[in-house]
């Protein structure tokens, strides 16, 4: 990362990879009983770089009624959630309206940014279609589809698993992040560090995911 009056938004796939492992660091320091990012290596042979790989939330379970809301630390599966959740929000882990998802963050080697990966499945483990996951969507993130559909989000081959995934296109990423974090008056490590979660907390808003400000704060 160059200085931050300089900088032109995007990251090289050292400092991506820098970041993101703080940042995993720092979710699982805020409550080590919520679902973890974890970072999975690449497996492929010869791979050049640690920024080879990606990280990893899985089954974020959305409840049948929700708001446009975006979900909290809590609104995931998993025993360790039961105590924390009331039973206005309390979903049986396995009805069959509940919904999953795995959310994936790789690396971009073309545009230099985190891009987003996910998908939305069943309890039985049957694929949410894209139909199904705009009807799930907070109503913003379905305006804006509607409207740039192919620009906004695209079904992409997963770079790692070579499966198809739902993504966030990330043309305009490096623009938005230059205004978001060129505002800072940190340094450039601490902007650095801080690139992960400033990234997660603008298009987490899209798949219900929303990071906590005492995370950023902690950076």
């Amino acid at each position: 990362m160059r200085g931050v009056s300089t900088w032109n938004g995007s990251l090289s796939a050292a400092d991506f990879y820098t970041s993101a492992v703080c940042f995993s660091q720092k979710w699982k320091e805020l409550n080590s009983d919520f679902p973890n990012w974890i970072w999975v290596p690449s497996s492929r042979l010869g791979a050049i770089s640690e920024a080879e790989g990606y990280l990893v939330l899985e089954k974020m379970k959305l409840p049948t009624e929700r708001n446009d809301s975006s979900l909290e630390l809590n609104d995931f599966d998993g025993d360790a959630n039961d105590e924390l959740t009331d039973d206005a929000t309390l979903v049986d882990n396995y009805s069959l309206d509940a919904h999953f998802y795995d959310l994936h963050v790789a690396y971009s080697f073309t545009y230099k940014v985190p891009v987003l990966y996910f998908r939305g499945y069943k309890s039985d483990g049957c694929p949410l279609s894209l139909n199904q996951i705009k009807e799930e969507l907070p109503s913003h993130s379905v305006q804006i589809l509607e409207k740039s559909k192919w620009t906004f989000m695209t079904q992409e081959e997963h770079p790692y698993l070579n499966t198809p995934w739902y993504t966030l296109h990330p043309c305009g990423t490096s623009d938005w992040m230059k205004l978001l974090i060129s505002q800072s008056s940190f340094g450039e490590e601490v902007c650095l560090l801080r690139y992960f979660p400033a990234w997660l907390s603008v298009i987490g808003q899209t798949v219900w995911l929303r990071v906590p400000l005492e995370l950023y704060n902690s950076l």
